[in-house]
């Protein structure tokens, strides 16, 4: 999931620091290092050295071709994930609603 929601940053806004990154999805800067490391070595993502400045290196971070198949892949499996627990949640609601009904009225509405 960590991998989606940065990858989603990224492509919304590539100049993001790391600490904003982090910030924003809510995880330790140290994770977000690691995170863009990983996506870094397989491939997914590029890192450009924005300012040459030794004492403030910025960096701009952008999804190669391999990065925005891999993009999608993750948001279909993020939404396939999401909707099957939505369709779970709405078959116990309907059941908790049965019981509900039936408990407080003694019959079914």
């Amino acid at each position: 999931m960590i991998e989606y929601k940065l990858l989603k940053e990224i492509a919304l806004n590539p100049a993001a620091s790391q600490r904003t990154l982090a910030g924003k999805l809510d995880v330790s800067l140290g994770k977000i290092n690691y995170v863009l490391a990983g996506l870094a070595k397989k491939g997914i993502i590029k890192a450009k050295k924005l300012k040459n400045d030794p004492r403030n290196i910025r960096w701009s971070y952008l999804l190669t071709p391999k990065g925005i198949r891999e993009k999608i892949r993750i948001t279909r499996s993020y939404l396939d994930r999401r909707l099957k627990e939505f369709d779970e949640i709405q078959h116990e609601i309907g059941i908790l609603k049965k019981e509900v009904y039936i408990n407080s009225n003694g019959r079914n509405k």
